[in-house]
């Protein structure tokens, strides 16, 4: 009921504060959540699952292929115009190895044409990459990695992020802040000389949901309670 409540909430707020929420308990409305799958897509699939969910009987499954064109995404266009924050419960059914793979990635005005903003997982941790330069957030040094951590496989995990119109960026599981996940203007990071090297400042457009492999790795992701606002909505 709390849920409920507070998912309610946050529908009822200003466009400014809360853009986008959904737990897919009435369906997958693909007006709403279209699938993204650029330049190809050959063996990757998005479905409403039942049989699986964080809240409620629904999720939105993505079972992904190996190699770029068995990406697909689900996603929105409806984002903040300021501060981007994104919530989202996720279940992986394997482990992210030391292959590059996306599984959420949002298409970066700022990078310029057809370039995206991409979180994902290499050397077995979560990770930003942006595709113009192939930076990394963390640094894929040992340090780096160290900073970072594995996203579990098998249950539901809160995923959080927070893109700032200054560059900001941060990220949090299941509450806590990623330290090698985190960049802000002004403030040393040791494990970010590669992402801070550029004066980019993302600019997303979209955010999609879903699988993306730079390699043969393939996966299963289930995605459920999204909320997208200009405000952090947290994981109750």
């Amino acid at each position: 009921m709390f849920r409920q409540t507070a998912l309610l909430a946050l529908a009822l707020l200003p466009f400014s504060l809360g853009q986008v929420s959904d737990d897919f308990e009435k369906g997958w409305d693909q007006t709403a959540w279209p699938i993204y799958a650029p330049d190809c897509n050959q063996g990757g699939k998005v479905s409403l699952d039942s049989s699986t969910a964080h809240s409620g009987k629904n999720s939105i499954r993505v079972d992904g292929a190996g190699g770029y064109c068995g990406h697909v995404f689900f996603g929105t266009t409806k984002v903040p115009s300021g501060d981007l924050y994104v919530r989202v419960y996720v279940k992986a059914s394997k482990a992210l190895t030391d292959s590059h793979v996306s599984f959420i990635t949002m298409p970066d005005s700022a990078q310029g044409s057809n370039k995206h903003l991409r979180i994902g997982g290499q050397s077995k941790i979560l990770m930003y990459n942006r595709e113009s330069d192939d930076a990394t957030l963390p640094d894929l040094s040992p340090q780096g990695i160290a900073t970072s951590t594995a996203l579990p496989t098998g249950s539901w995990q809160c995923f959080e992020y927070h893109i700032g119109t200054d560059g900001t960026v941060e990220t949090w599981l299941n509450g806590n802040a990623i330290a090698g996940l985190t960049s802000k203007p002004g403030v040393s990071n040791p494990n970010a000389a590669q992402w801070q090297r550029s004066s980019i400042k993302p600019k997303p457009t979209a955010v999609y949901f879903g699988w993306e492999s730079y390699g043969g790795d393939t996966n299963t992701f289930w995605y459920d309670d999204i909320a997208i606002s200009s405000t952090r909505v947290g994981c109750t």
